[in-house]
């Protein structure tokens, strides 16, 4: 008895079933694992990127788990494509309930070496997608009075600059200070904006900066003593998607990260 009834007390806290969840950036490792964990929850889970075939085995994936699962072709950057997804769930009966903002690339370039062009291109990617989904997707939610959640993958580097990545520390920055000013704009209408800061997590934006010596350093300073693992993340998120379980959190940063903002020396 206690049993089933604890499954429907969690399923009443975390449960998404009605819901659509978009997901940017769905087809990465992180972005992949966040539209998994949204799916089994029970949200119908819109899965964003450029890379057709990474996206169509993310759908596959999820559908293998009785998950429900689409794959939408669009630049995070570009407001007719999100228009465009907002149009297609009109279409279908949907609004976007959720918007997951996973885009993100990095370089390890030093700082007198950054070029205009890279330092334009990673904000573009890291800071301009989330303004233009949080416009097109918050405009959506507004218009159609949902008590939407939006989730912004922001990262250790946005608390705290790390060595070697000084553009995409400035940019996942400023992804943090957004996040938080559209909580406030936002709480009236009941639309939540949340950040999530991902430690250290193996993943294709960041392989080609996680030398030896420096894997040695993120270890020293993570309590833990090992990398995150990519369904560590789906707690936090479910936490944050929840109409019920996060229904007074807005604003907040919650970091996944094996202790390592916690560390001084």
């Amino acid at each position: 008895m206690s049993e089933t009834f604890s499954s429907r007390y969690l399923q009443d806290l975390f449960g998404l079933s009605g819901k659509t969840a978009v997901v940017i950036g769905g087809t990465g490792v992180l972005g992949g694992a966040i539209a998994d964990a949204l799916a089994q929850a029970g949200a119908h889970v819109v899965i964003v990127g450029r890379n057709a075939e990474n996206g169509a085995s993310r759908v596959k994936m999820i559908e293998e788990l009785q998950g429900s699962a689409e794959f939408f072709t669009a630049d995070s950057t570009s407001r007719s494509d999100l228009e465009s997804l907002v149009a297609h769930l009109k279409n279908n009966g949907q609004v976007a309930d959720i918007l997951v903002n996973g885009a993100g690339i990095n370089a390890a370039t030093p700082f007198l070496e950054i070029s205009d062009e890279e330092w334009d291109n990673i904000f573009r990617v890291n800071l301009l997608s989330v303004k233009v989904a949080c416009q097109v997707f918050g405009q959506s939610m507004l218009d159609q009075k949902v008590a939407g959640s939006i989730i912004n993958i922001t990262s250790m580097s946005a608390i705290t600059p790390l060595s070697r990545v000084f553009t995409y520390s400035a940019s996942k920055a400023a992804v943090l200070n957004l996040t938080q000013n559209l909580a406030r704009e936002w709480a009236e209408q009941g639309i939540r904006v949340n950040a999530l800061s991902p430690g250290f997590f193996p993943a294709e934006q960041n392989r080609k900066v996680l030398t030896p010596e420096r894997v040695a350093s993120i270890m020293n300073h993570t309590p833990a003593n090992r990398f995150g693992d990519p369904d560590e993340l789906a707690g936090a998120v479910l936490l944050m998607a929840a109409g019920k379980a996060g229904s007074f959190l807005t604003g907040s940063n919650i970091a996944i990260d094996g202790g390592f903002s916690c560390m001084t020396i």
